[in-house]
């Protein structure tokens, strides 16, 4: 399959999120942006593992209700980050952000990141985990990086195509863009079930 095969379809991406339509770009498709109007209130009866499926999904079906689903499938997306079985959410100040990439560091944490495709009357929900090792940060690259990126919109504080992951990352297991927020080897296959069944 070729990206002309997708793009026969109106594409939706219901994120505003920077990275993911970078990355959509960047696989060749064509794409509306349609960002969900969902709250992220995190329900006490969803795993943490499962919390990133939770999200995609209501993403995506809250925008797939304005459109006519025959020719449109809807792309939803969430990331979430995991230490020692903890959530590590996204940063509301410099403190927080400070504090968070203090924890990370010298430590291993994983990245879950789920997608969502709600296309006629299928939707399909995966997604895909990466670990991601820091060295030792020091006080003064983590002011430097909290300063200059603003990582505020960043699920633990960092972007790993930012300086940050340039200097800290020593080591990853899995996919990169896993990590940066859309697992695109498993969207690829995820079009492929959906289209050609």
């Amino acid at each position: 399959m070729l990206p002309g095969t997708i793009n026969r379809f109106q594409i939706i991406l219901a994120s505003n999120s920077p990275r993911r339509k970078e990355l959509l770009s960047g696989m060749g498709l064509q794409f509306t942006v349609h960002q969900s109007g969902i709250d992220e209130l995190i329900p006490e009866s969803v795993p943490l593992e499962n919390m990133a499926e939770y999200f995609a999904r209501r993403k995506a079906e809250d925008v797939a209700q304005c459109y006519n689903l025959a020719n449109t499938i809807v792309i939803g997306g969430d990331t979430t980050v995991l230490l020692d079985g903890e959530l590590v959410e996204k940063p509301q100040n410099k403190k927080e952000a400070f504090d968070m990439l203090g924890q990370l560091s010298e430590k291993t944490h994983r990245v879950i990141s789920a997608v969502c495709l709600v296309h006629h009357n299928k939707t399909l929900v995966y997604s895909d985990t990466a670990k991601v090792s820091f060295k030792k940060l020091r006080d003064e690259e983590i002011n430097f990086y909290i300063n200059k990126y603003l990582p505020f919109d960043k699920a633990g504080s960092y972007g790993i195509q930012e300086w940050i992951g340039y200097i800290g990352v020593n080591r990853i297991e899995g996919s990169f863009y896993t990590v940066m927020g859309l697992p695109t080897h498993l969207l690829w296959d995820m079009f492929k079930e959906l289209i050609t069944k």
